[in-house]
């Protein structure tokens, strides 16, 4: 099911983020999916994350979605020029994979293939541009498709709680343009951003989930102050991750933190996107905390 129609629907949208193995073996993943992840709309499936070689996204959505959950295939120009872009986006459609994240990727310096060499055909607007081209029946070169064209619900991502918000919003603009139909944020710790970011994107119509990430650690959020772009967790919130060790390791203070952050933008958003990073047995008591 396209998430879009949910939107349209006015409901309010919660998907939660697995990223697959470093092995073709994943009946772990599918097992803790269906167990903690299939109350949600819809599971995002991440492509080869921080550059780390890893299972494909698309057979893991394909897997998935034989298990009864509505895959997002994400998909990352870093690694596939057009071509392959394109065919993984027509085998995504012949799989009946119908929600899909456009993404630039992460540089492959990030990732434990430092060696390899990135490809950056296309970046996340014109990749957005391509699956709005197939849509209407041609590829990028013009050429006509055989038979009913695909049809996506095309996602973009925006970090609303950047340094630089009009960067942002002009970033929005342009992938409004090129076709997409929803966005989902980068993580967010600084509700007081998002509102002031909300007010001024709501100008393109187009349906925003927030970004949540359960922190596990006063040591993880000085990590992803230090080298995530667009995310600062505040001082406050590391404070209460040290002031109790035990029950911030059993993730209780993680879970109230990220349930306190939904809480607060809930008027302001159309959805929630959790990105459990190995928790995804905390979203549960997450989405009961939150009230959702």
């Amino acid at each position: 099911m396209k998430i879009t129609e949910l939107f349209e629907r006015g409901e309010f949208v919660v998907s939660a983020e697995v990223g697959p193995p470093k092995g073709f073996h994943i009946e772990n993943i599918l097992e803790e999916a269906k167990t903690y992840l299939s109350g949600i709309t819809a599971v995002n499936v991440t492509d080869n994350q921080s550059s780390v070689m890893r299972l494909g996204s698309l057979a893991v959505c394909k897997a998935l979605k034989d298990e009864g959950l509505n895959p997002i295939f994400q998909l990352t120009c870093r690694d596939r020029n057009r071509i392959a872009l394109q065919s993984d986006l027509l085998s995504a459609a012949m799989f009946g994979i119908d929600n899909v994240l456009c993404l630039t990727g992460d540089h492959t310096k990030m990732g434990d293939h430092p060696q390899a060499k990135p490809v950056f055909d296309l970046d996340s607007v014109s990749l957005l541009h391509t699956v709005t081209k197939l849509e209407s029946g041609e590829d990028l070169g013009g050429n006509p498709l055989i038979g009913e064209p695909p049809k996506f619900a095309k996602g973009a991502v925006v970090s609303p709680c950047s340094d630089s918000v009009d960067a942002q919003l002009a970033k929005m603009e342009r992938k409004v343009a090129a076709g997409a139909d929803y966005f989902q944020t980068q993580a967010v710790f600084e509700p007081e951003k998002f509102i002031k970011f909300m007010e001024k994107a709501k100008q393109f119509g187009k349906p925003v989930q927030v970004g949540i990430i359960i922190p596990k650690s006063a040591g993880m959020a000085k990590f992803m102050n230090n080298n995530v772009a667009g995310v600062h967790v505040p001082d406050e919130m590391i404070e209460e991750l040290k002031a109790d060790k035990e029950k911030t390791k059993a993730g209780i203070t993680g879970v109230e933190i990220a349930a306190r952050i939904i809480k607060e933008c809930k008027p302001y958003c159309q959805g929630v996107h959790i990105m459990a990073l190995g928790w995804e047995s905390k979203v549960p008591a997450l989405l009961e905390q939150a009230g959702l």
